[in-house]
């Protein structure tokens, strides 16, 4: 695994246009604890390029600090987990997205294939109410459970929690890293680290670059410690 359990980290998903997403990364801090996603919408409109670019975008500016530049492709796999994997790989991804609403087969072919290509293996459970039945099912353990309250769930049910319950019943079972998605705001990444989580996913706020781009991603690692 490329990522580290003594570490809690802030992956900022990109999904506007690969512009925003080039003035984005010129305005972040470095940082070892900084994980660029290729966000689902990126990657559907811009191809493979778009892991690429991002790559390419953020190792121009880590690799002088020497820090690796970590690149998330979030295919949310659903088939053909091997085909994903080799294609991340290619574009210079460190880690891969599955759905845990695949089939266990897929699941499985994913997270073989990922350590295969040294790849960290992430497993999307967003709307699973129940994480531990899809992961004993397995044949091996990803890397990171990414626990996750969609968009369209925040957007439509403002009632849907983000699934916090289901940090320490994941890490009580198994040894992996969890990953919290579906809160930006500083009070809600503060409740994930609190909680246990060990990546934050925020998006929101990093959809548009702006002149206090370098403030937000500061201000959230702070609070990530």
């Amino acid at each position: 695994m490329l990522l580290s359990k003594k570490k809690r980290y802030l992956q900022i998903a990109l999904n506007s246009t690969m512009d925003e997403a080039f003035q984005i990364i010129q305005n972040l801090p470095v940082s070892d604890r900084i994980l660029l996603e290729a966000g689902t919408p990126l990657i559907k409109e811009f191809g493979a390029e778009a892991i690429r670019n991002l790559y390419d975008w953020w190792g121009n500016k880590t690799h002088p600090h020497n820090v690796f530049p970590y690149i998330v492709a979030d295919f949310k796999t659903m088939d053909r987990g091997e085909t994903e994997v080799r294609i991340a790989k290619n574009a210079g991804a460190s880690a891969a997205v599955c759905l845990g609403q695949a089939p266990i087969e897929t699941i499985n072919s994913f997270v073989e294939s990922c350590e295969k290509n040294e790849l960290d293996s992430m497993v999307d459970i967003m709307n699973i109410e129940y994480p531990i039945k899809i992961l004993r099912k397995l044949k091996k353990q990803p890397d990171v459970v990414l626990l996750h309250r969609g968009v369209d769930e925040e957007k439509f049910n403002k009632d849907k929690p983000i699934p916090y319950i289901q940090i320490n019943k994941v890490l009580s079972a198994y040894n992996v890293l969890i990953s919290i998605a579906g809160g930006d705001t500083i009070r809600e990444v503060q409740r994930a680290v609190f909680n246990g989580a060990n990546i934050v996913v925020v998006w929101k706020e990093f959809y548009h670059s702006t002149d206090f781009t370098s403030q937000l991603a500061e201000g959230f690692l702070k609070e990530i410690k």
